[in-house]
């Protein structure tokens, strides 16, 4: 089997064992925000609204500002478990892209006839996105900088393409006048792509605007059960109190879903992240970077990487871990394992940057479904909405979900509520001990193609026929 680039030009230990050895294992976004926003006070007996909204990630919080703004009159509540962007929208790379598809191969895939339509509907969004934080005086590190995806080895280049007016097409010296690697092959830059972000502080701002519009928001106000019949008001259960409400949105993303028939449509995967101290102008300038374009390789397993506002680098990606049993626990978030990969790997792509030390390592849980993009639910004749299935590219998304929730909640036909793509509702991974079986192999499968010049084995093949394949 061939090596990667990781393998042929590994870094020294030394190197990597100094850049490692003060880290501390805290997501850099939300220790950076801590104490200077709101907190918001945890239920504190009954209640009854108009709509409730279960969850405050950017799904809950986008759905409840739209649902808010569309009925200033109504009473809009908002109830999150811990703190208001303290699980995968705090703690993601901060890229906010236009894709809601999670990408236009997937899209291709999936809805070719839609793959058009879903492309301009991505840029719509992440247009709307960039025109509601700049109206509305949202501080959150928003830079509309595009994204540059690299090829690190040959066969990779075949994938590039031709250059249109959405994707320009760089040869290995054009890349580099972009980003400086020795091991940048060539690349595509698409300039309308992306957006750079600081995801704890879009939560924090959109939690505070949310507020101001006298949205509700009650954290750790965990929602044990949901109840209700036809007629009766939707009964949400907590600790705390109880909330009943005539709508309910739930934007619980990863964590268990509160109506039964969705329990499988989603699986918990670790994805695993390091940050950088702030670069001198010195180790800036040997790699260039003046568009701080977000970046991201060409192989299954692939890195992504970015600049912070006082010129950090983020770099994660690679390893994308589900544990057997697929539980949720904070000890997933130490693994070292993965984050010396990661180490390993970013001097190999920045070897002029020996001795530069990371500060943070951290982990996230991406809501993985079975297609790799969102997908909606629903329940009690469509008073209760579901969103979840986001898999790693949700920051933009999210604002197109919520767009779909408020359609569906006014019965408004729209050209949203029509796509193939909302309308329907993808396979459920299998149970356990299955599922840990079918990941893993897939995920080793994965591996082996980026170690056999991307070739896709039986197994992948397969996956891709029966409309489950993934290659990025």
């Amino acid at each position: 089997m061939e090596t990667t680039v990781f393998e042929r030009q590994r870094p020294a230990a030394k190197i990597v064992d100094d850049a490692l050895a003060e880290t501390k294992l805290a997501c850099f976004w939300i220790e950076d925000i801590e104490g200077t926003v709101a907190r918001y006070p945890a239920l504190a007996g009954d209640l009854i609204a108009d709509y409730a909204v279960v969850g405050g990630g950017f799904a809950g919080l986008w759905t409840a500002i739209k649902l808010k703004t569309e009925y200033p009159d109504a009473r809009v509540v908002l109830l999150e478990g811990k703190r208001v962007g303290w699980a995968a929208s705090g703690r993601n790379g901060g890229f906010c892209e236009a894709s809601i598809s999670h990408g236009e191969p997937n899209a291709e895939a999936r809805w070719p006839e839609e793959t058009e339509q879903l492309f301009r509907l991505g840029h719509e969004n992440l247009d709307a996105i960039e025109k509601f934080i700049a109206e509305n005086g949202l501080d959150a590190e928003f830079e509309r900088t595009g994204q540059l995806a690299v090829a690190n080895e040959p066969y990779q280049l075949e994938d590039l393409g031709e250059s249109d007016e959405h994707h320009i097409v760089l040869d290995a010296e054009g890349v580099r006048a972009r980003i400086d690697s020795p091991t940048f092959l060539g690349g595509v830059f698409e300039p309308g792509e992306n957006a750079n972000v600081h995801p704890a502080k879009l939560a924090a701002e959109l939690a505070r605007h949310a507020a101001s519009l006298g949205v509700e928001i009650y954290e750790q106000t965990r929602v044990l059960r949901l109840g209700g019949s036809a007629g009766e008001p939707v009964a949400l259960e907590t600790a705390n109190g109880e909330v009943r409400a005539e709508k309910v949105a739930l934007c619980t993303n990863v964590f268990p879903s509160l109506l039964k028939r969705y329990t499988f449509h989603t699986v918990p995967v670790y994805d695993y992240v390091l940050m950088t101290e702030p670069l001198s102008d010195e180790q800036l300038a040997s790699i260039g970077w003046q568009g701080r374009e977000g970046l991201a390789d060409m192989a299954n397993q692939f890195h992504y990487s970015r600049l912070t506002r006082d010129n950090r680098i983020l770099w994660g990606g690679y390893d994308a871990v589900y544990f057997a049993g697929g539980r949720i626990k904070p000890e997933h978030e130490d693994r070292m394992e993965s984050h010396r990969k990661l180490a390993n790997h970013f001097f190999t792509t920045f070897p002029q940057l020996a001795g530069v030390k990371f500060t943070h390592r951290w982990a996230g849980v991406i809501d993985t479904s079975t297609r790799f993009c969102a997908f909606w639910g629903q329940a009690l004749e469509g008073r209760v909405q579901y969103v979840a299935g986001f898999t790693g590219l949700g920051v933009g998304a999210t604002h197109f979900a919520a767009e779909v929730i408020a359609d569906r909640f006014a019965g408004r036909v729209t050209e949203r509520t029509e796509l193939q793509m909302v309308k329907e509702v993808p396979l459920p991974f299998p149970p356990e001990p299955i599922a840990s079986i079918g990941i893993n192999m897939t995920r080793w499968a994965l591996d082996r193609a980026d170690h056999n010049g991307g070739k896709r084995n039986i197994l992948l093949r397969t996956l891709d026929a029966l409309g489950l394949g993934f290659d990025s």
